[in-house]
């Protein structure tokens, strides 16, 4: 009896190591693709109608900033596709203009947005701009290493809101595609 338990879990145990083995695939990690998304802030900003009054002259206000996050290697040699969006609002009494331009490394344009907002009451404008297989070219995004803002008061420095607190709002998000693998 003992002799048949033995050869019984001997040859269960046989089978269960042929029934299991299968060829191992090492090769797997070279057909292996990591394509994650990141999603991230680009640019905020927020602007009292008090500051915008302060303003004379060409009511024009210009700021370059610079900006090495999309020419970093890691990010620039990866990126696939991406979408930037901005949503801005203008609860002031000045109609503006905002242009923002993305500049490379020796400060030449690579590409320009521009929005005409109107004054109150709450305008807001909100747009997506895609970039590589399905927008404007990846390329932009991979050699952006400034960005400028420049903001255009149409109106007069002299009106004022009837909102509480009134401010131009920029708020802009990119959300990245990028192949890790």
């Amino acid at each position: 009896m003992k002799k048949i338990r033995t050869y019984f879990w001997f040859v269960c145990s046989l089978l269960l190591m042929l029934s299991c083995m299968e060829e191992q695939d090492f090769d797997q990690y070279d057909d292996l693709s990591i394509t994650p998304t990141f999603e991230a802030s680009i640019l905020f900003l927020e602007v009292p109608e008090r500051t915008i009054n302060l303003i004379s002259g060409l009511n024009t206000y210009s700021q370059s900033f610079n900006f090495d996050a999309f020419a970093e290697d890691i990010f620039s040699e990866r990126v696939l596709e991406g979408v930037l969006t901005y949503q801005i609002e203008n609860t002031t009494s000045k109609p503006l203009e905002i242009i923002i331009e993305f500049l490379d490394e020796a400060g030449v344009v690579l590409d320009t947005e521009m929005f005409q907002i109107d004054p109150e009451p709450i305008a807001i404008l909100h747009r997506e701009i895609a970039y590589g297989p399905t927008g404007k070219s990846i390329d932009i995004i991979r050699n952006t290493s400034g960005i400028t803002l420049t903001a255009i008061n149409l109106g007069d420095n002299t009106s004022t809101s009837s909102q509480p607190n009134a401010l131009i709002s920029l708020k802009s998000t990119g959300k990245f595609t990028v192949r890790l693998k």
